[in-house]
């Protein structure tokens, strides 16, 4: 069943991890896809993988002008646009009181204000097509880790921005919704890391438990499946806040060496 034909979709973040599969979940189900992400040779492979099905747009989501060329690119080249799914995220733990401004104000950039370009972008399009926003969140809204308070807050900022936004466009047949994740494998983000702050990071959620309050990581491909259940539910009903966390007891990679 090709749920989504006929459909279009804006997917940050969209070139790995999640993100890349967010977009073959939705290929999978018949949608085209913006796939947005900063240039790199995984973009570029994923914009050739799927023919005219997925468009491949260069994009830091934390320029304001960037976000709006984009969907307005996107618009232009496949008619109309249903769904937004805001992936895009910078995930790096560091101590608040040694962190640099690039990092903190990184974080804040693409977490939160680039989901505001983009919702602010995208807004008069989903009006016309009664469409949906999905944006990912963290279980560390709930449990902030340490080294990831920064990261934590500008996730609950994101909810708290979905939730007054829900209630400016409830009248306006657009939905929007909180994918709020677990520990997932898969994620490269770890890699550009210094190693030393990666030790410190994952002997400190040892230590305080959040390791094993996360769990072994879930697939991604089943996070793509709950994106999918989310989007599919009758126009009716809004999935507000849904949290997907992993299933079974474990520990994250990085964890598993301590």
């Amino acid at each position: 069943m090709n749920s989504g034909a006929g459909k279009v979709a804006i997917v940050t973040g969209a070139s790995k991890g999640m993100g890349r599969h967010f977009v073959d979940a939705l290929v999978g189900q018949g949608w085209q896809v913006a796939a947005l992400a900063r240039p790199s040779a995984e973009l570029d492979l994923l914009g050739a993988a799927y023919g005219d099905k997925v468009i491949a747009l260069s994009c830091d989501v934390s320029a304001s002008k960037a976000v709006a060329d984009a969907v307005a690119e996107t618009v232009a080249r496949f008619g109309r646009l249903d769904l937004v799914v805001n992936n895009a995220a910078a995930f790096e733990p560091f101590l608040l009181d040694s962190a640099t401004d690039a990092q903190i104000e990184g974080q804040i950039a693409l977490n939160l204000t680039g989901v505001i370009w983009m919702m602010r972008a995208a807004i008069p399009h989903l009006k016309a097509s009664f469409g949906q926003i999905v944006t990912i969140s963290s279980e560390s809204v709930s449990h902030p880790f340490p080294m990831l308070g920064v990261y934590a807050a500008t996730k609950a900022a994101v909810e708290a921005l979905s939730a007054g936004l829900r209630e400016e466009l409830r009248g306006e047949g657009v939905r929007v919704s909180v994918l709020r994740s677990g520990s997932v494998a898969g994620s490269t983000a770890s890699a550009a890391w210094d190693p030393a702050v990666t030790q410190e990071f994952y002997r400190r959620i040892v230590a305080s438990g959040h390791a094993a309050m996360s769990g072994e990581p879930a697939t991604p491909e089943s996070m793509a499946q709950a994106l999918l259940a989310m989007i599919s539910l009758p126009p009716d009903v809004s999935a507000d806040l849904v949290e997907v966390r992993a299933a079974r007891s474990g520990l994250p990679a990085g964890a598993k060496a301590l």
